[in-house]
């Protein structure tokens, strides 16, 4: 090795000696080559580890929220205002709700004979659906009690949303299965295109994407997001699903620098979470995988299973398959499957109708 080091050295010499140079330039363009080399060395480093760092994901990003934070490339076709329209009027529309305190919803629950027991045996969901999280359910000590309250106030506003996504599925496999169209149709589909983020206006890409959510993957997510309804972000953002946002009305997490980094997007009513998680989920790029399987279930004539879909939500958090473990766990010890065949009263049994 020491020997060719020696080699080049000689090259180098006959190099200036072939090009007549004096002395004095000789010394000038040595030095220019060894100040060249020492700046240069930190940078080709640098690239280099860069190269071998890890991904961070970013997944949890809500949306279009981070078209100018790192979007996968994938994403950068999509429109922000096109994809979120929906949730912001949603969102706007109760700005002075009224928080009603744990015991008045469970005196609520016992006059409709609204329970987890009923539902579980009969597979119905009486339609109460409430705007804000009760602040005492952070003070109740018996954690099946907690976790029983937490899943009764999340359980109608999910299946309200796999509800609207359903009736919007019932109208594209009519669209598609039609030789012609009307233009009332037309523009629907021009929405939608939008709305799920295609500029392509690829159909198939639609069929993939607009689809439900199983009930029993979304409650474990708000769960663990949550910490069962208890989080700082949960109470204060109705925010159940930890959607980040850097250009969003949201709240600063407590060890978070103040003038960077992300916020947890904060919604005025429980319904625009669930609505803004479910279009994460059918048009993030993270969770291509996840659609796919959904769709090979739906191709196979298949039931949507929590437990095989939630293996492809590893970039939903930083914790990765460790995340998918405790999902899958959630969902087991709780028996949440009990709730994927639950219809929401009564528009579940028109829905029904339309099939």
């Amino acid at each position: 090795m020491k020997k060719k080091n020696n080699l080049n050295k000689v090259n180098f010499l006959n190099f200036f000696e072939k090009k007549k140079l004096g002395s004095f330039p000789r010394i000038f363009l040595s030095s220019i080559l060894v100040i060249f080399f020492f700046y240069s060395a930190p940078v080709l480093i640098e690239f280099s580890n860069d190269k071998n760092n890890e991904y961070q994901n970013n997944s949890k990003a809500v949306l279009a929220y981070t078209l100018n934070n790192g979007t996968p490339k994938e994403d950068k076709a999509l429109d922000e205002k096109d994809l979120l329209i929906d949730i912001f009027s949603l969102n706007d529309l109760d700005t002075d709700t009224v928080r009603l305190d744990a015991s008045t919803i469970k005196q609520l629950f016992e006059d409709t004979d609204y329970s987890l027991k009923e539902v579980r045996e009969k597979k119905l969901v009486k339609p109460i659906a409430l705007t804000l999280l009760p602040n005492e359910i952070k003070m109740i000590e018996n954690v099946k009690k907690r976790k029983e309250f937490f899943i009764q106030i999340v359980l109608p506003l999910i299946l309200k949303e796999n509800n609207n996504i359903r009736i919007d599925r019932i109208r594209l496999f009519n669209i598609i299965n039609k030789n012609k169209n009307t233009n009332l149709e037309k523009r629907w589909l021009e929405k939608k295109y939008k709305q799920y983020g295609i500029p392509s206006k690829d159909l198939s890409i639609l069929k993939i994407r607009m689809d439900e959510v199983p009930v029993s993957l979304a409650i474990a997510q708000a769960a663990k997001e949550t910490g069962w309804g208890t989080s700082r972000f949960a109470q204060e953002g109705n925010a159940l699903f930890g959607q980040w946002t850097w250009s969003g009305e949201g709240l600063k997490p407590k060890d978070a620098d103040k003038n960077q980094g992300h916020k947890v997007m904060k919604f005025n009513v429980l319904q625009a979470s669930v609505r803004a998680y479910q279009r994460n989920i059918n048009t993030h790029s993270s969770y291509i995988k996840f659609r796919e399987e959904r769709a090979k279930l739906r191709d196979q004539g298949l039931k949507l299973d929590s437990l095989k879909l939630v293996l492809h939500l590893d970039q939903y958090a930083e914790t990765g398959s460790k995340y998918v473990e405790v999902l899958k766990k959630i969902i087991i010890q709780n028996k949440l499957k009990d709730f994927d065949d639950a219809r929401l009263l009564p528009s579940s049994i028109n829905l029904e109708s339309l099939t």
